[in-house]
């Protein structure tokens, strides 16, 4: 069976990416107990069900630790993948702030302080789950809509083949750095389009931009070395048996130099992996800040 496995944060859009994975034919089941899941996936199993995606967050309490001891013995007979989803504490607390939602571990068993605060209680969260984001497939929805989250499963189920899927993502560091990154380039060194007059109001996927990048030494030289660096260092990446590899591309605003990196990064490792025949290993690419133009919030 195939078992998608969604945890992290409380507030960070779990039910989002829940309901993208039921309209992408999945059984759904939120907030399920951690010692019911081999049961569940069992009796699905014994019904012909192929897939199975599963929405757990901590407050469950101390049994969320055994969560990862339960995925490796899922993995042994079923296609496990497993997303967390994050966000930071600011972004959080807007959120509860805007629904007026308690979040899931405010209440204390000590009677002198039965009401936990907010931000303590998100802190408590990440530490329950600090084991879990290390080993999941990490995305980082403090400044995503709705929307792009959904956009952004949906291109992870485009590759639920076994093997590594290779992200490289584009933003801007005015905006943070992707708390889903696990390997970052600063690009902020290199000529800046946003100078011009004429190429500041476009970004990195149009030509005039490209042209421009391409005109300075500098900016090849730069992503030539960013590409010799995954190469030399990929093959480790895949004998890890990783299931996700994000490459974040980072300029001061995410529009003009981390993009067209970014898109010419991509278009390299995809044309390698085509005429090398690597078919574990599966290409995606996201830019962060074009991807924000939206009217509805997580």
């Amino acid at each position: 069976m195939r078992v998608f496995i969604i945890t992290g944060i409380s507030g960070s859009g779990k039910s989002v990416a829940l309901n993208a994975l039921e309209d992408a034919g999945y059984d759904c089941v939120d907030n399920l107990p951690v010692d019911f899941i081999q049961d569940l996936v069992k009796s699905l199993g014994a019904q012909g069900r192929e897939k199975l995606a599963i929405a757990i967050d901590a407050r469950r309490g101390q049994s969320i630790k055994e969560l990862p001891d339960t995925i490796l013995e899922l993995k042994k007979s079923n296609d496990v993948k497993v997303l967390f989803l994050n966000a930071n504490t600011e972004t959080l607390v807007q959120r509860y702030s805007e629904t007026r939602r308690r979040h899931p571990l405010s209440s204390s068993d000590d009677t002198r302080t039965p009401q936990v605060a907010l931000i303590d209680a998100i802190e408590k969260e990440r530490s329950l789950l600090s084991e879990l984001a290390e080993t999941a497939h990490s995305i980082d929805t403090s400044h995503i809509k709705a929307h792009t989250l959904r956009s952004w499963i949906q291109d992870l189920l485009k590759n639920e083949r076994p093997g590594l899927t290779m992200l490289f993502e584009s933003f801007g560091f005015k905006h943070g750095v992707p708390r889903d990154a696990d390997l970052v380039f600063d690009v902020r060194c290199l000529p800046n389009p946003h100078y011009d007059p004429v190429l500041r109001p476009l970004t990195g996927n149009d030509l005039p931009v490209a042209n421009f990048l391409r005109e300075h030494p500098e900016v090849q030289a730069m992503g030539d070395d960013i590409r010799r660096f995954i190469e030399t260092w990929l093959p480790k990446y895949q004998a890890d048996r990783r299931s996700y590899l994000t490459v974040a591309i980072g300029c001061t605003g995410g529009q003009h130099r981390s993009v067209y990196l970014a898109n010419c990064l991509f278009d390299y490792f995809l044309k390698r992996s085509q005429s090398s025949g690597d078919g574990d290993l599966h290409l995606l690419k996201r830019h962060r800040e074009l991807d924000l133009n939206s009217s509805k919030t997580i």
